[in-house]
């Protein structure tokens, strides 16, 4: 299984931050992370949002590419962003997974994490 890319600048990372009024987004599509308004470097030094991310490629995984984002985008629609199980799957995947991330470093505390739509 290939690590995933990271794609800087994307366009489509750019509409989530738009959309979700976020100053930095990070969003998977298969096996490639996109990021709008954060760089590669900034996004791999939070463990807990690696993990998070990694979570959604797990998900694209399972799912199959467009299972998964038709069931994405109605969950959304259903019960919005937050709530979305997918997204409250990565979430908790965020907080116990961030470990593996972390590259032997001590985990950063909790509250300095990437508090996406919400921060």
């Amino acid at each position: 299984m290939k690590p995933p890319r990271i794609i800087e600048n994307s366009p489509f990372a750019r509409i989530a931050r738009i959309v979700l009024q976020s100053r930095s987004v990070a969003m998977v599509l298969g096996n490639s992370i996109h990021l709008s308004g954060a760089t590669r470097e900034q996004f791999l030094q939070d463990p807990y949002w690696v993990a998070h991310e990694m979570c959604h490629i797990r998900q694209f995984r399972e799912h199959g590419p467009a299972k998964f984002l038709w069931k994405y985008l109605v969950e959304s629609a259903r019960v919005g962003y937050f709530n979305n199980k997918f997204e409250a799957e990565a979430r908790l995947a965020g907080r116990l997974d961030a470990h593996l991330y972390a590259g032997n470093r001590p985990l950063p505390d909790p509250e300095q994490m990437h508090k996406g739509a919400r921060g």
